[in-house]
C-alpha cells in the first residue's frame, strides 16, 4: 500500500493544529535575524552618508570663512590704499613741492611702511601692489634727487683738475664752500642743512651721502694736510658762507710737526662742526631718542681709522726722536695728541678711550728704540757699501773717538739699579798697580777704511745710547750693535768680492780692517758691561766671540791674495827656460827678462802695500813672495846635470841680481830712510836667502872654495844644503877629474 502523500500529512497535522505551532516559530526566528539584518544595514547606510556628508559640510563651513575674511581683507586693503597709502603720498607730493623734506620723508616712509604691510599678508600678490610699490620706488628716487640737488648747493667741492695727487701744488686749487644762511620764514627755498640731512636720514641714505662726504674730505683735505708740511688751510667766515681753501708756506721741517698739524686737522674739523654737523638727528625721523644719531660721530666714525693711520706714517714717525737725549722733549708731542683727540671728542668726532694715535704717541720708547736700530742698520751698511779704497793712518797714539763714559760708581746717566754695578777696584786701577805701557794692546801702525773707522764710532756710540735707554731699549741696541758686526761679516767680502780679488792694495786694507774691528771686539763689551741693562751685566755683553771670526776673515782674504801673487811669481819664471844653457842668447834673455819682471812685481806690491799693512805683516808678506821665488830658482838651478862656466857666469850674474835687489822690495815705510833696517834684516823675512847666497858662491868657487865652506858639514855651505845637493852641483860645474873625485870625497 501507497504511502501518504505529504499534503495529506500536512493536511491532517494542520487539522490536529501542530503544524501551526511550528510554523510561527520558524517565522519569528527568521523575522529576528531579518531585523537583525535590516538594523547593520541601517547602521552601514547612516555611517556610508556621514562619512561623506559631515567632510564636505566641514568644507563648505571653511570657504564660508575664508569668504569671510578675503572680503575684510579686501575692504581693509581698500580702506589703507584709500585712507593711508593715497594720504601719504598725496601728503608727501604736498610737501615735497613746499620744500618741507623732513615731512616729505617722514610721509614717503609712512606709505612705504603701509605698503609693506600690505605685501605681508597672505594672499595679497595683486598687481595693484606691485604698481603701488613701483610708484613709490620712483617717488623716493625723486625725492633723493631734489634733496642731492639741495646738498650739493649747500656742501660745494671746487675738486682739483688732476684726480691724482702728486703735490701740494695740485690740492692748492681745492676749495669746499659751506652755506650757512637759514632760510626766511616767507621763503620756500635754501632749506638749512639740518632739514636735508634730517631727510637723508629718514629715507636711510645718510651714511651714503656722509661717507661720500668723508672720502672727499681725506682725499683732498686731511690727508694733504698730514703729507705736505707747505700747506696751510685758511677759513674765510662770510655771513651766509664758510669757505675752506689751502694757501703754500715755506715749511720748517722736511716732514711735518705732530704739533701743527694737530692745529691744522683741528681748524678744518671745527669749521665742519660748526657749519655742518653740528646737529643730531633721528634715523626714523621721530622724536626718539634711541634712534638719535650724531653726525659729527658717525663722519669720524668713518673717516678716523684711515686718518689715524695716515697721521702714524706720515707724521708720528718721523716725529720719534733719534737720539735719547731728546726723549723727554717727546712729552710735547704726547700732549699735543692728548689735546688733539680731547678736541675730537668735544665735538662728537671721536669717542671711547685711548686710540692707536695716543698709544702710539705714547709708546715712544719702543718706537724710538726701533727707529734708532733701524738707523744703526742703515747707517752701518752704507758704510759697508762705501769705497774701501778712502783710507785713514792708525797709529799707537790715535784712538778711535770713544765716548766719555762716566765712572761707575758714580751714577751719572744711570738708573739707580745700575749704579750699584762698579766693577772691583782691581780693575779699576790695574794700569797704575802695574805700570803697563799706553800702547800695550794698541793697534799697530797701519792703514784702514775711513767707513770702517765710522762704523767702530757707531757702534761706540750706540752702546752709549744704550745707557740712557730704557731696559728694553738698551737690549734692543745692544744686539743692533752685535748686528752690524753679523752684517760686515756677510755683506762685504760678498759686496767687495771682485775688487778684493783683483786689487791687492784693496785686500790688504780688508786684513786690516777686519783686524781693526777684532782688536775693539776683544774690550768693546767690557767697557759697557756695569752701563747696560741687568741682563746684560753678567757675561751677556759681550763682543768677544765674534774676533775669531774676524781674524780669520781678514786672513783669508789676504792670503787668497798672497796665492795669486805667488802664481804671477811662477809663472813669470816658467818663462826662463828652467835657467839652463845660459849661453843660448835666447835663453838667457828669457832668464833676465823673467827675472826683471818678478823684481818689477815685487816692488810694485812693495809700493802699493806700503804705508798700508802693519810692518811686520808687510815685512812677512814680501818676504814670503822673494822666497817663493828664490826657492823656485834655487830648485831649477840644482836640478842642472851640466853647467859650463859662462852658464855659471850668467846665472851668478842674474842671481847677484836678485841679491842686490831683492832687499830693495822691504820699503814698509814712506822715509826712505827708515826702511834700512828692515832691508839689513832679509834673511829673517827670506828663509831661501842664505841658501841663495851660498849657491851664488858656488857658481864662482873653486872646488877648494867649495870643501872649505863646506868645513867637514860644519860651514856655511853644510847649514845650506845637503850632502847629495853639494855633490850634484860639483859634478854639474867641474869636470870628472881626480881632484873632484877627492872634493866629492871629503862632502860627507
Amino acid at each position: 500500500m501507497a504511502a501518504p502523500s505529504a499534503s495529506l500529512v500536512a493536511a491532517v497535522l494542520a487539522h490536529s493544529g501542530r503544524l501551526e505551532k511550528e510554523d510561527l516559530g520558524t517565522r519569528i526566528a527568521r523575522l529576528s535575524r531579518r531585523v537583525e539584518e535590516l538594523k547593520g544595514e541601517v547602521c552601514n547606510m547612516i555611517n556610508k552618508k556621514y562619512n561623506e556628508f559631515l567632510p564636505s559640510m566641514q568644507s563648505a563651513e571653511d570657504l564660508v570663512s575664508q569668504v569671510d575674511s578675503l572680503c575684510s581683507n579686501i575692504d581693509l586693503l581698500k580702506s589703507r590704499i584709500e585712507n593711508e597709502f593715497d594720504t601719504a603720498v598725496k601728503d608727501y607730493k604736498t610737501a615735497l613741492l613746499e620744500k618741507k623734506y623732513v615731512a616729505a620723508a617722514f610721509h614717503l616712509e609712512k606709505a612705504r611702511s603701509s605698503l609693506k604691510t600690505l605685501e605681508s599678508r597672505k594672499g595679497f600678490e595683486l598687481k595693484v601692489l606691485k604698481a603701488l610699490g613701483t610708484e613709490l620706488t620712483v617717488q623716493t628716487q625723486n625725492m633723493l634727487y631734489h634733496l642731492g640737488e639741495e646738498w650739493r648747493q649747500m656742501v660745494l667741492w671746487k675738486l682739483p683738475s688732476s684726480k691724482e695727487i702728486s703735490g701740494a701744488e695740485t690740492v692748492l686749487q681745492m676749495e669746499l664752500r659751506l652755506c650757512t644762511m637759514p632760510p626766511k620764514e616767507d621763503q620756500v627755498t635754501g632749506p638749512p642743512v639740518a632739514s636735508v640731512l634730517q631727510a637723508f636720514a629718514v629715507l636711510g641714505e645718510l651714511h651714503t651721502r656722509l661717507k661720500h662726504f668723508g672720502q672727499l674730505l681725506l682725499k683732498y683735505i686731511l690727508k694733504p694736510l698730514i703729507a705736505y708740511p707747505s700747506l696751510r688751510p685758511l677759513l674765510e667766515e662770510q655771513p651766509d658762507t664758510a669757505i675752506l681753501r689751502f694757501e703754500s708756506a715755506e715749511p720748517n721741517l722736511e716732514h711735518p710737526s705732530p704739533v701743527e698739524v694737530f692745529d691744522k686737522i683741528r681748524l678744518v674739523l671745527e669749521a665742519l662742526h660748526k657749519h655742518l654737523l653740528s646737529v643730531s638727528l633721528s634715523e626714523c625721523g621721530e622724536d626718539d631718542k634711541n634712534s638719535k644719531v650724531i653726525l659729527s660721530e658717525v663722519l669720524g666714525d668713518m673717516i678716523w681709522e684711515e686718518m689715524c693711520d695716515c697721521l702714524i706714517q706720515e707724521c708720528l714717525v718721523y716725529s720719534i726722536p733719534a737720539s735719547s737725549k731728546k726723549l723727554v722733549q717727546y712729552i710735547e708731542v704726547i700732549k699735543s695728541t692728548e689735546e688733539f683727540e680731547k678736541s675730537l671728542k668735544n665735538m662728537g668726532f671721536l669717542k671711547g678711550d685711548a686710540t692707536d694715535l695716543l698709544k702710539y704717541a705714547r709708546n715712544v720708547n719702543s718706537h724710538f728704540a726701533n727707529k734708532k736700530c733701524q738707523d744703526v742698520i742703515v747707517a752701518a751698511r752704507n758704510l759697508m757699501t762705501s769705497e774701501i779704497h778712502n783710507t785713514v793712518k792708525i797709529t799707537p797714539d790715535s784712538s778711535i773717538a770713544i765716548p766719555k763714559l762716566p765712572d761707575p760708581g758714580s751714577g751719572d746717566h744711570l738708573k739707580t739699579q745700575k749704579a750699584s754695578k762698579t766693577p772691583p777696584n782691581e780693575l779699576i786701577h790695574l794700569e797704575n798697580e802695574t805700570g803697563l805701557s799706553k800702547h800695550t794692546y794698541s793697534m799697530p801702525c797701519c792703514r784702514i777704511s775711513v767707513s770702517v773707522e765710522k762704523l767702530m764710532e757707531l757702534a761706540y756710540q750706540t752702546l752709549l745710547e744704550a745707557t740712557t735707554s730704557t731696559d728694553q731699549c738698551c737690549i734692543q741696541l745692544f744686539y743692533s750693535v752685535r748686528n752690524i758686526f753679523h752684517l760686515f761679516y756677510d755683506v762685504v767680502p760678498t759686496y767687495h768680492k771682485e775688487n778684493l780679488q783683483k786689487l791687492p792694495q784693496l785686500a790688504a786694507i780688508h786684513h786690516n780692517n777686519c783686524m781693526y774691528i777684532a782688536h775693539h771686539l776683544l774690550t768693546l763689551g767690557h767697557q759697557f758691561r756695569y752701563r747696560l741693562a741687568n741682563i746684560l751685566y753678567d757675561g751677556a755683553a759681550t763682543f768677544v766671540d765674534l774676533v775669531p771670526g774676524f781674524r780669520r776673515l781678514g786672513m783669508e782674504c789676504f792670503l787668497a791674495q798672497m796665492r795669486v801673487q805667488k802664481g804671477e811669481i811662477l809663472e813669470r819664471l816658467s818663462s826662463a827656460k828652467n835657467f839652463s844653457n845660459m849661453d843660448n842668447e835666447e835663453n838667457y834673455s828669457a832668464a833676465n827678462k823673467a827675472t826683471r819682471q818678478l823684481l818689477h812685481q815685487l816692488k810694485r806690491l812693495g809700493k802699493v802695500w806700503q804705508d798700508v799693512l802693519p810692518v811686520n805683516i808687510y815685512c812677512k808678506a814680501m818676504g814670503t813672495l822673494l822666497n817663493t821665488a828664490l826657492s823656485e830658482i834655487i830648485s831649477r838651478i840644482t836640478a842642472l846635470e851640466d853647467i859650463s862656466a859662462e852658464d855659471a857666469d850668467r846665472l851668478h850674474a842674474l842671481g847677484r841680481t836678485m841679491l842686490e835687489e831683492g832687499p830693495l822690495v822691504f820699503t814698509p815705510l814712506l822715509d826712505e830712510n827708515k826702511n834700512e833696517k828692515y832691508q839689513e834684516e832679509v834673511p829673517v823675512y827670506v828663509q831661501k836667502w842664505m841658501m841663495f847666497k851660498e849657491l851664488m858662491m858656488v857658481l864662482q868657487a873653486s872646488l877648494q872654495d867649495i870643501v872649505d865652506r863646506w868645513a867637514d858639514g860644519k860651514g856655511p855651505l853644510a847649514a845650506e844644503f845637503s850632502p847629495t845637493e853639494v855633490k850634484s852641483l860639483i859634478r854639474a860645474l867641474f869636470q870628472n877629474t881626480e881632484r873632484r873625485a877627492a872634493a866629492l870625497a871629503k862632502i860627507k
